[in-house]
């Protein structure tokens, strides 16, 4: 969270989330909305059963631009860039020469062009360090002026054609350049909550009449981040500055299917020896689903101990899961009780309370596949 006495910035929705009475809260030095009246429970299940509706407009939007854009951006991430499709998705991370994840973050291939997403909270590094790094072999033109939303849920392809038919067609991580009227959107079949849907990059200026067109269906329901963030714990995905950082490797975080098997072989990016070392040898320490016995949940920060008491690992993103009916998290174990079903214990205001490894995802993956 942001330092609630620093001025925060708005994003483009930002009067529409005070007329839907949301509760904003400080996030990555912008003023977001936490949830809707309706409430992160509800706004969790609305997404799993119909479709909600997100403001990511906070996230950084970039064209990475030129001949070698492919060839540059290889020298910072992991990931077979250039194997994608022209109109592939990836996600991939930027490492560091440690090993360790700077920041994670979706390329697409666009237009002949490269279109990246990447983190409000590590925005300003992310461009520093994107710029620095592909030098005068690519342009980096960092797009102020669209919106950024997601529409979430297994009825989101049904809602999303009745205004742009050629969206259904979509395969999962794709992106388009279509149009909603005269409104050119740029449209990834994407998401971080383990359901099917999309991200939509729009215009500023048309970001809340779309909205609001959208939300006019009845299938949807605006969203905050609460449930975004209950959405993708249940779904194992990463929040970064908490489930990965700089001195985590892609492997301890069991991401290693991002490192491309080219990429592994021609190790042309930051840390590449010691990530593919870690490939062959297996990491000290791997990132695991945790389900905690009972109903108490188990929060960032709670220690990990293993049968005999000792410290062994810690939670990094814990809370209640409404789909999985009961507390879930996700932390870091000694690799040797990585295996699901391993008993382990947290430590919760002073008790040592009982919990076990659970496989990830936590709630299974509905992403569209043709």
């Amino acid at each position: 969270m942001s330092d609630p006495s620093t001025t925060l910035l708005n994003t483009p929705l930002d009067a529409l989330h005070r007329e839907l009475d949301a509760k904003m809260v400080p996030f990555a030095g912008y003023d977001m909305p936490v949830q809707y009246p309706l409430g992160v429970l509800k706004e969790h299940e609305q997404t799993r059963a119909r479709a909600g509706l997100f403001d990511v407009s906070h996230m950084g939007q970039a064209y990475l631009k030129g001949s070698e854009a492919i060839a540059a951006i290889e020298t910072l991430v992991p990931g077979d860039i250039d194997g994608l499709a022209g109109d592939g998705v990836r996600y991939t991370l930027l490492t560091n020469d440690r090993g360790g994840i700077i920041d994670d973050l979706m390329v697409s291939k666009f237009d002949g062009d490269l279109f990246l997403v990447f983190n409000a909270a590590c925005k300003e590094q992310d461009i520093a360090h994107i710029t620095a790094g592909v030098g005068d072999r690519a342009k980096l033109e960092v797009i102020e002026d669209r919106a950024l939303i997601a529409l979430q849920g297994p009825v989101a392809a049904d809602v999303l054609a009745r205004f742009i038919p050629a969206a259904r067609h979509m395969s999962f991580m794709t992106i388009a350049r279509l149009h909603w009227g005269d409104v050119e959107c740029i449209i990834t079949r994407s998401g971080y909550t383990g359901e099917d849907g999309y991200e939509i990059s729009i215009p500023a200026g048309d970001a809340e009449n779309i909205c609001r067109l959208l939300l006019g269906e009845e299938e949807v329901e605006a969203c905050g981040l609460g449930a975004r963030d209950s959405l993708r714990l249940e779904a194992g995905l990463c929040l970064y500055g908490n489930d990965i950082d700089q001195n985590t490797t892609p492997i301890e975080a069991g991401l290693t299917w991002v490192v491309g098997k080219r990429r592994r072989e021609d190790r042309g990016f930051p840390g590449a020896d010691i990530i593919v070392q870690q490939i062959a040898d297996k990491s000290a320490k791997k990132r695991v689903g945790i389900r905690p016995d009972g109903r108490a949940p188990a929060r960032a920060g709670t220690e990990i101990t293993d049968a005999d008491g000792n410290v062994v690992g810690i939670i990094t993103s814990g809370g209640f899961g409404p789909t999985a009916g009961g507390p879930v998290a996700m932390g870091y174990v000694p690799t040797d009780m990585a295996a699901p079903d391993t008993e382990i214990g947290l430590s919760v205001r002073g008790k040592i309370l009982p919990a076990r490894i659970a496989k990830m995802p936590i709630v299974p993956h509905r992403y569209h596949k043709d």
